[in-house]
């Protein structure tokens, strides 16, 4: 096998599995991925279409089937064990459940899109491992190309020396400290540039109107529920640009997405993108699941931030959701640098008040429409949720584990009434602020 290897790729990879980078012609990356929903085709990328693992808890093999050679980046993160694969953007068109079990030292594996051009690969291990050996095998023999990484049991101590400094647990600082930001308003700015240039330039007109941060959960190489041969990434981002064009359509305010396609978006740039917007209301969509020992639930739910849950559940989901990250495979040790002020500003009641003004209008507009939970009402510590000056709800839409549920997230017609009433529930929030922000008589 090896004498099939590109030579270019077999870099010094297999003496540690940071900076394992591998370069290869031919790793076009243009256009979009056919699971997203920008433009482009799916044949600008490559193509995996089978995945297979060999060995046992000592050695483990990752075989990955591809149309053509690929560049790639590999990295370790601890606590949990995860090897974390970045490639150029891959449509993946492997089998379903691909990657819900493993073998040997890998206990599960993920795959999808992390950015616009980049797709990632995240391995659960079983416990401390390294990739000794990594390469991309040329196409051979009717054998298509192949991407082969060669994974070794090492203790804990040899682990955490492959991590890169700021990767170390040891290292880890206790409390990020915020940047001072400072922004020079905007009128001072243009004064500035003007006389700085000595021209005028027309000047667009600012448009004041309040922004609505609208936010699909998970997406990319976090799945979210999955239940009945649907994900939640994919039933949430519908639900999401149905009620993005019905706002937009009133022409009463700007809306913003945290994503428009199937991308991975980290909790905290969802809330970063919130704050810079300035934003009047930031609007979570998520779909729950029980697992099959914990019963049945139905009905939609909505979650205000709290530091201590209001029930178990809440609590549960907190939780599930709040390890978006680390499935993810970001590094959980680079706190945004806006977390200093989160700590603080999280005490701010106006903004919870707020928060729960609308969760009850939610809630009153949606009971029309859709099937509410029994406690619809609910509130625990979910990241998504702090920014500290922006009124904040999570939304879950209904239980993809409860087959009445399920068929209502999927139907075009029941996604019409719900977006329907979400917007009215927006409008008769933001409404009182636009009629509160006019001349006075």
């Amino acid at each position: 096998m090896a004498g099939r290897a590109n030579p270019v790729v077999l870099l010094g990879i297999a003496v540690a599995c940071t900076a394992a980078i591998c370069c290869l012609p031919g790793a076009a990356m243009t256009g979009s991925e056919t699971q997203g929903a920008a433009a482009g085709t799916g044949s600008d990328f490559p193509i995996a279409s089978e995945v297979r693992l060999a060995g046992d808890d000592k050695r483990t093999r990752f075989i990955l089937d591809l149309d053509k050679n690929v560049q790639f980046r590999a990295f370790a993160l601890a606590d949990p064990y995860r090897v974390v694969v970045d490639l150029p953007q891959v449509t993946f068109q492997l089998a379903a459940g691909a990657g819900s079990s493993g073998r040997g030292l890998i206990k599960a594996f993920r795959y999808g899109l992390v950015m616009p051009g980049g797709s990632r690969i995240v391995f659960d291990l079983a416990g401390p491992a390294r990739i000794e050996k990594s390469y991309v095998l040329d196409a051979a023999n009717g054998q298509p190309p192949r991407l082969v990484l060669e994974f070794e049991a090492v203790d804990r101590t040899a682990f955490v020396q492959l991590l890169g400094v700021e990767n170390r647990p040891e290292l880890r600082p206790a409390v990020a400290v915020a940047e001072p930001v400072t922004t020079a308003p905007a009128a001072a700015i243009s004064a500035a540039a003007i006389e700085a240039t000595g021209t005028t330039k027309t000047v667009e007109p600012v448009d004041k109107r309040p922004v609505v941060v609208i936010d699909p959960g998970h997406g990319g190489v976090d799945n979210g529920t999955q239940a009945g041969g649907e994900s939640e990434k994919n039933l949430v981002l519908g639900f999401a640009l149905a009620l993005r064009d019905r706002i937009e359509k009133a022409g009463k305010y700007r809306v913003t997405m945290t994503r428009t396609d199937d991308t991975f978006i980290p909790l905290g740039d969802r809330v970063r993108i919130a704050r810079n917007q300035a934003a009047a209301l930031f609007i979570s969509i998520h779909a729950d699941a029980l697992p099959r020992r914990e019963g049945d639930a139905r009905g939609a739910t909505i979650y205000t931030l709290s530091d201590k849950a209001s029930d178990a559940e809440a609590e549960r989901l907190a939780e599930l959701e709040n390890k978006a990250d680390a499935i993810g495979g970001v590094n959980l040790t680079e706190e945004p640098t806006d977390v200093a002020d989160i700590l603080i500003d999280l005490a701010q009641r106006e903004t919870r008040t707020f928060s729960n003004r609308f969760a009850r209008m939610l809630k009153n507009e949606m009971k029309t429409t859709a099937r509410m939970h029994k406690h619809p009402l609910k509130s625990a510590g979910f990241r998504v949720l702090k920014a500290p000056d922006v009124p904040s709800v999570l939304l879950e839409l209904g239980y993809v584990s409860n087959k009445s549920d399920l068929e209502q997230l999927v139907s075009d017609n029941w996604r019409s009434k719900t977006v329907g009433s979400v917007a009215q529930a927006v409008d008769a929030f933001l409404g009182r602020r636009i009629v509160s922000a006019g001349p006075a008589n």
